[in-house]
């Protein structure tokens, strides 16, 4: 005796879609203040350069392998690199000993 089982809703069941959300690159303040600082330290254009690649393909690397399409990959990775900048300048503004944001009247 066979049973027919496709009317039973057990059966007919199929698992969501779903999307892989990760945390926004220009949210990770850790990674941020990292390269920021390493960006700093350079000593030459070229150097900064280089390190300004190295980090972006390793960005890239990892959003591909996680399933990020590749549009999305490059507004992470502008919005990184614009959050990284603004610590830079924080930084680079700290290092100048003037601290009163009316500049030095």
């Amino acid at each position: 005796m066979t049973h027919d089982h496709s009317d039973l809703p057990l059966f007919a069941w199929r698992p969501p879609v779903c999307d892989v959300l990760t945390f926004p690159l220009a949210r990770r303040v850790g990674k941020i203040r990292d390269v920021a600082s390493k960006l700093v330290a350079k000593t030459t254009e070229r150097a900064a350069d280089y390190y300004f690649s190295q980090v972006s393909e390793a960005l890239v690397v990892q959003l591909s392998k996680i399933g990020i399409p590749e549009h999305e990959q490059d507004e992470q990775i502008g919005a990184f690199w614009s959050a990284v900048n603004q610590e830079v300048a924080r930084l680079s503004y700290r290092g100048t000993g003037s601290h009163d944001p009316r500049g030095a009247s």
